[in-house]
Order: C-alpha cells, then sequence, then structure tokens
C-alpha cells in the first residue's frame, strides 16, 4: 500500500488537497490590491466616506453622536469643511429645483426643507452676473447702433454693478429677513432662506437673454413677467415656511416687492 502512494504523482496530490501557505509566503500585492480596491469605492462618494486614503471629510453630527466639539462652536464657521454638505448634490436634484423655481406651484420649500444646497445659488449668481454686464453691453449697442455707433463702447463698470448688486441681495437680503421673522416669532432657516432667494434669481437668466430685443416695450413686458413670477415664488415660499401666518404678511409682501424692484433695477440700469 506504501508502494501505491508513493507512485502517485506528486502534481495529483497538490491538486486534491487545496495548499496552504504561510503568512510570509502569500503573494504581498494581494492585500494590497484589497485596500486599493475599498479605498477607490469610497473615494467615488463626495465628501469621501472615513478611511479612504488615511480618512475623509465628516458631515457634522448632533450632540446626541458624542462629539468633542458640536455645530454651535465658532470654529466651524472658518472650516472648509463645514460647507462641504451644502455643495453635496446631484445634477438632477440642481435641475429639478431650477424647473421649481420657474414653476412655483410646484412645492419648492418642501424640496429644500431635509437638504438646502448652495451649489445652485452659487452657480445662478455668477451666471446671472456675466450675464447681465455681457448682455447688458451688447443691448445698449443693438439700440445705438444706428444712431450713435461712433460713441458707443464697452462699459465695465456693468460688471462691477453687476457683482456688487447681485452678490450683496443674495446675501443680506435673506440674511434680512432671517432676523425679521424671528424677531417676530418664527424661526426660519438661514441656509433655506439662502438657497431659497438664490433660486429664486434663475428666472432672470433666461429673461436677460430675452431683453437683447431692441425693442422697448417687449423689454418692460419681460421684465415685468420676470420680476412678477420670481416676486410670486418668493411670496409662496415664505407663506409656506411660516404656515401662513397672518402677523407675516406685511413681511412676505415686503420681500415680494423687494424682488419686483430687483427687476426694475436690473431693466433700468442694465437694458435701458
Amino acid at each position: 500500500m506504501d508502494e501505491g502512494y508513493a507512485s502517485l504523482p506528486t502534481s495529483h496530490l497538490l491538486g486534491s488537497v487545496p495548499a496552504v501557505l504561510p503568512p510570509d509566503e502569500r503573494t504581498p500585492g494581494a492585500s494590497a490590491e484589497v485596500g486599493n480596491a475599498a479605498a477607490t469605492s469610497r473615494l467615488q462618494q463626495f465628501p469621501p466616506a472615513p478611511g479612504a486614503n488615511g480618512g475623509g471629510y465628516q458631515p457634522p453630527r448632533n450632540s446626541l453622536d458624542g462629539d468633542v466639539e458640536t455645530q454651535t462652536s465658532w470654529k466651524g464657521y472658518f472650516n472648509v469643511a463645514s460647507y462641504a454638505p451644502y455643495f453635496n448634490v446631484d445634477t438632477d436634484v440642481v435641475v429639478d429645483r431650477l424647473v421649481s423655481s420657474v414653476y412655483p406651484m410646484d412645492g419648492f420649500f418642501r424640496k429644500i426643507d431635509a437638504n438646502p444646497d448652495m451649489y445652485g445659488p452659487l452657480w445662478i449668481t455668477t451666471t446671472l452676473i456675466f450675464m447681465l454686464a455681457a448682455f447688458g453691453n451688447f443691448a445698449t449697442y443693438l439700440m445705438q447702433r444706428k444712431t450713435e455707433l461712433n460713441i458707443w463702447n464697452f462699459d465695465v463698470g456693468y460688471f462691477n454693478w453687476a457683482a456688487s448688486v447681485m452678490y450683496g441681495y443674495a446675501i443680506v437680503v435673506p440674511a434680512a429677513f432671517f432676523f425679521l421673522f424671528q424677531y417676530f416669532g418664527s424661526r426660519p432657516s438661514l441656509v433655506r432662506f439662502w438657497c431659497m432667494w438664490g433660486y429664486s434669481l434663475f428666472i432672470f437668466i433666461p429673461a436677460s437673454i430675452l431683453l437683447l430685443i431692441p425693442v422697448e416695450f417687449l423689454r418692460w413686458l419681460i421684465i415685468a413677467g420676470a420680476g412678477g413670477a420670481s416676486s410670486w415664488f418668493i411670496a409662496l415660499n415664505l407663506k409656506e415656511c411660516t404656515e401662513g401666518a397672518a402677523d407675516l404678511m406685511a413681511l412676505i409682501a415686503s420681500a415680494s416687492v423687494l424682488q419686483f424692484a430687483l427687476a426694475l433695477f436690473i431693466k433700468v440700469y442694465f437694458f435701458a
């Protein structure tokens, strides 16, 4: 019987029993490949999940999670990572909110209630600034090309005014109404106000393109329609935010009037 086993090929014996290698003889690249694959899968998320190449950003937790530093710490205001969650938004979500800003009856405030973003408002405001500066100059050229072409020149001041007014409006006005609503007993969210007011400016982007039409009567109709839709958007969402409180209707009306005044400023200064 010993001779029978001895006559069997060595390869047959090795093939029938799985070979077990000691830890020192294992393939050195196997564990590295597994680790790299796990890290890559985690890095596909934004912000990166903890543990991806030594760690990553973790969104702020509530006080029940036992964090050493809570969200209310003043250090969070100077930490870029604190603002990262507000820019972690998908393209389809932004597009859906853009559509809702043009169609106010679509329940915009409910869509941003759980996850307001700052990416959309920043993109909208910056795009509007460049479009107002460029199209405002081009509209002036179209209106003057037949009579005063020799004295027309590109006005760089349009960009300065557009940046100052639009960024200032998108930041200061929502903050001011946030404190006013708090003073009168409401409990709004400043981030949601910034998000809502930022998206309310989107309608002025297509309006600025239509304002290139060198017909003054049509320009006034276009800016009146855009201003009215934007004001209605602000009024509906503020009413939903305050649950229709009667004592806050004056603030809601003033916010709508201020939004329409912004539309008139765009027409008078950039497309006169």
